[in-house]
């Protein structure tokens, strides 16, 4: 169920997109499709919402949303570089006016030192803009807060995004 909080943020997206004429695609790795099904869980939002792979492997991430694999070789999937990819990719892949992707590390296991558990990153691509970022959520926190936390993220910061435009 959508928190009220979260709620009201998906309104406030479909209010701006349907009203600019604009959609949304999504790429997703540690939230398995999360932030897409409560996009989805909001009437009308096909007016606005195109679609979303889930690139959990990195084969997915290479074929689909043509992530070069040097770039998850040398910086992991869980990196800035392959979030920005992935958005991109999702966005030419579905012809989206807006790209987002999250990949991260959930947990319980699969963390390092440089990448702990908690470790997600984020980016939100769209007509002349472009942004990423890094987040480290709380460790001691579930795998599904985790990835909880990481549609909240998402949603709320593409929300900001929308309002700055």
């Amino acid at each position: 169920m959508v928190n009220l909080e979260l709620q009201s943020v998906l309104e406030k997206i479909a209010g701006i997109l349907v009203k600019r004429g604009q959609n949304v695609s999504l790429a997703e790795s540690c939230t398995g499709g999360l932030v897409s099904a409560y996009i989805t869980s909001m009437p009308g939002s096909s007016k606005y919402f195109e679609g979303g792979i889930i690139s959990y492997s990195n084969l997915v991430k290479q074929n689909e949303l043509l992530v070069p694999f040097s770039l998850i070789e040398s910086m992991g999937a869980v990196s800035v570089p392959v979030a920005k990819h992935m958005a991109y990719g999702v966005q030419q892949k579905l012809q989206t006016h807006w790209g987002l992707s999250v990949t991260g590390i959930a947990g319980p296991d699969g963390g390092t030192a440089d990448k702990p558990v908690g470790t997600v990153c984020f980016a939100w691509v769209g007509p002349g803009f472009e942004r990423v970022t890094r987040m480290n959520f709380n460790k001691s926190l579930s795998r599904s807060e985790i990835q909880q936390e990481s549609v909240a993220y998402c949603l709320s910061h593409f929300l900001k995004i929308l309002e700055e435009q």
